[in-house]
């Protein structure tokens, strides 16, 4: 039984889904007015391990996640860039798709836009017009009553007397209470705008999501996810949005929410201007598998702090599990044991990537011992079962020879390496032990490390 820790309730519960056999996710995406940093990378990477595992239980898997392409950040980054606010939005969608796919991150179901979805989100703000949950502002602005909606605070813990006492002194003249949130915003002079019942204008943030959600998944189902930081107010207001138009008591059965990467202990993020971008990063690393696990050796749920130690532990984790791989013949027959049932153990109980990790290691120890015990069968079939349960992680993907000659930023080609463990080995059959042991320490000192094997055949890999 898969069990996730459920936002809402803050307990676990038992996934159950509302058509049995299939689960609908709708996971918020990013606004597209710069490169995916750090942060985003671990949403990305979580969903894509959570949708991952839940195929490999049998279930059969819709994906959505949207883009939002018309905001108040693209409006202002496209004015300051003398460019189209569609222009802008393509390149960074262009970005986007590329950095997620060297992270080996499969593209959602769907990927709507908001700019896609004005007839669905208008008519969402009819609904909740019509049902006493929204008003048109003196300002022209359609604004949400959050009054109205008696569940609002459920979500985050919050209630409104709290929340108002906290609102700040300035508020728009055009709400009727400082807590309201904007579903369409009316037009402004050099603004891009949409016909609407209420005049030109464009939509809230808040409703993008509530309507492209339901339109392409229905008013009910399985999973909402998302970073943290939009747990309040965003995924607050989807609530009261989605369940206010459609009457329904329910929206998404569970949320789930991921931590954050911080920097220092900080959060990073574009806004404090710590953040680092996926491409700038991946570009040091031995190969982006390294960011993977880096993101899965924490809990989804708890903060993980970005440092270039833990890229590096990351990096010998996975040198652990290649080396464990490398020459190792390959047979597509899987037997599930021991590894596979801990495995799932963890998984289960709401993801638990860190203790996953461990079996993937215990795995690779185990293959040692076959291989130094001479089990040319055993360890075969550890190999095969270890890649299986990589897979479900987005690991262990790459051949081993490969990865670990991989090199983020090489000191020396592979070529100029073969050259120098040619002249170690002349130097060796010679018995010239000093010059020998000098190209192995040049070798080094380049991050190349040589291990000799019996019968004088050398194999190298990076550090």
């Amino acid at each position: 039984m898969i069990r996730i820790h459920n936002s809402l309730s803050g307990q676990k519960q038992a996934l159950a889904p509302i058509r049995p056999g299939q689960v609908r996710m709708y996971v918020c995406g990013i606004t597209v007015y710069d490169y995916v940093h750090v942060g985003h990378a671990r949403m990305f990477v979580v969903f894509d391990m959570v949708r991952r595992y839940l195929q490999r239980r049998g279930f059969e898997v819709t994906l959505v996640q949207n883009i939002t392409d018309i905001d108040d950040k693209i409006i202002r980054r496209a004015a300051e860039n003398g460019e189209p606010m569609e222009v802008l939005v393509e390149r960074f969608i262009r970005a986007m798709r590329e950095d997620r796919e060297r992270l080996g991150i499969v593209a959602p179901d769907h990927e709507p836009r908001a700019t896609e979805y004005l007839p669905q989100i208008i008519s969402m703000v009819e609904r909740l017009i019509e049902r006493g949950y929204a008003y048109v502002a003196s300002n022209g602005d359609v604004m949400y009553s959050v009054a109205q909606f008696e569940g609002y605070g459920r979500l985050s813990g919050k209630c409104l007397a709290d929340l108002r006492a906290g609102a700040r002194v300035a508020v728009v003249e055009a709400k009727r209470d400082p807590l309201d949130f904007v579903l369409w915003k009316a037009a402004k002079p050099g603004e891009p705008a949409w016909d609407s019942p209420w005049g030109r204008g464009r939509p809230g943030w808040h409703i993008e999501c509530s309507a492209m959600s339901t339109s392409l998944l229905g008013e009910h189902f399985d999973i909402h996810g998302g970073g943290l930081d939009l747990k309040f107010p965003h995924h607050e207001n989807e609530i009261a949005q989605s369940c206010g138009a459609s009457g329904h008591s329910h929206f998404a059965n569970l949320w789930m929410h991921n931590g954050f990467v911080n920097v220092d202990n900080e959060k990073m993020s574009k806004s404090l201007g710590n953040f680092f971008t996926l491409r700038e990063v991946l570009a040091k690393l031995r190969h982006p598998e390294v960011m993977r696990y880096f993101m899965l050796s924490s809990h989804y749920r708890g903060p993980i702090n970005y440092s270039l130690e833990q890229l590096e532990q990351a990096d010998a984790a996975l040198v652990r599990l290649y080396t464990a791989l490398r020459e190792l013949p390959r047979i597509h027959e899987v037997q599930p044991g021991v590894h596979t049932e801990r495995f799932c153990e963890a998984m289960d109980d709401d993801f638990n990537t860190p203790e996953a990790l461990a079996v993937l290691q215990s795995l690779a120890r185990g293959i040692n011992t076959a291989r130094a015990a001479g089990d040319n069968s055993q360890a075969p079939l550890l190999g095969a079962e270890l890649r299986s349960l990589a897979g479900v992680l987005g690991l262990a993907q790459v051949d081993p020879e490969t990865w670990l000659r991989s090199a983020g930023e090489a000191d020396i080609a592979d070529s100029a390496v073969e050259s120098l463990i040619e002249e170690r080995n002349m130097a060796r059959r010679g018995r010239n032990w000093p010059e020998a042991d000098r190209i192995r320490n040049q070798l080094d000192s380049m991050g190349v490390i040589l291990e000799d094997r019996p019968g004088g055949n050398t194999v190298w890999r990076r550090a």
